[in-house]
């Protein structure tokens, strides 16, 4: 009976599992379709006339898009690494019973995330007192740290074994390397958490450079592929208001907004895979008790 019922589940599990991977699958089908084919058959899971217009087109000239990858990849990296450990720096203090100033700080973590301090207060501050303007770092600085991570990392701390400080003060460990030595190794899920939030937030992120980039040697992936589209969008509007005899060419405007998602989503969706197994454990735990 025990083992019907787990067929039974694995079963259920597994068309659950073919059914969230559908809407992917239809994404990568439609960026293989031919616009014409869009055009009067839809979407389909499987693309009825194969092509590779999309990708021609947002790979017409590579150079940008690979150097975009580049930036992306790189403040990606660089600012989830240094978030993580500023973060964690900051969490493990707070988790701390020892620590005096722990409910002030405590209370501004918590206070920014009620009130933001407005677009221009942020504009001014990075550009006139702190000269970020059209440079690498404004694309990692600003976001170092995030009041729901930092939660989430002293909820984590908080509920390791107080027996392991003592004893590692016990042995004249330095708080540094109690993070690096016991904190650490034990803490991986809610590190791999933070890390894999914060590397999804990065990645995606496309506002940033719009206020602070105008060098296009540091346009992110993200930026450069929506001006691809707004493109393609300003040539399909131009074309409607052609001549009808001009209106004979199809202008890769759904297809090229799917391969503008698998281009984006790919890297990611390679990655998640190696953080799995950490990241529901570290979000249930960070979340329940915070």
């Amino acid at each position: 009976m025990k083992k019907e019922k787990s067929i039974i589940s694995h079963i259920w599990l597994i068309l659950a599992s073919i059914l969230c991977l559908i809407p992917f699958i239809v994404v990568v089908s439609v960026s293989l379709t031919d616009e014409a084919t869009l055009n009067e058959f839809g979407y389909s899971i499987f693309p009825k006339t194969f092509s590779l217009d999309a990708y021609k087109y947002i790979f017409l000239d590579p150079e940008p898009i690979i150097r975009s990858y580049g930036v992306t990849i790189a403040s990606t990296v660089v600012g989830t690494v240094l978030a993580v450990l500023v973060m964690s720096f900051l969490a493990y203090p707070l988790s701390r019973q020892d620590f005096k100033f722990k409910s002030v700080v405590s209370f501004y973590v918590f206070f920014t995330m009620l009130f933001s301090g407005g677009l221009v207060p942020s504009y001014m501050l990075i550009t006139q007192y702190l000269y970020l303007k059209d440079n690498f770092w404004v694309l990692v600085l600003p976001g170092l740290v995030t009041p729901f991570h930092v939660i989430l990392f002293r909820t984590f701390f908080q509920q390791l074994p107080g027996e392991l400080f003592d004893a590692a003060k016990i042995d004249g460990c330095s708080d540094v390397r109690m993070i690096f030595q016991v904190v650490l190794p034990l803490s991986k899920p809610v590190f791999a958490t933070v890390a894999l939030l914060g590397a999804l937030t990065r990645w995606n992120d496309w506002y940033t450079c719009l206020l602070y980039i105008n060098d296009e040697n540091l346009v992110t992936l993200q930026y450069q592929l929506q001006r691809i589209m707004k493109n393609v969008e300003l040539i399909k509007t131009q074309m409607s208001n052609m001549p009808m005899q001009m209106m004979n060419v199809d202008v890769p405007t759904e297809s090229v907004r799917m391969a503008l998602a698998v281009v984006v989503s790919g890297p990611m969706i390679l990655v998640f895979p190696f953080f799995q197994k950490y990241f529901a454990k570290g979000l249930t735990v960070g979340s329940v008790k915070g």
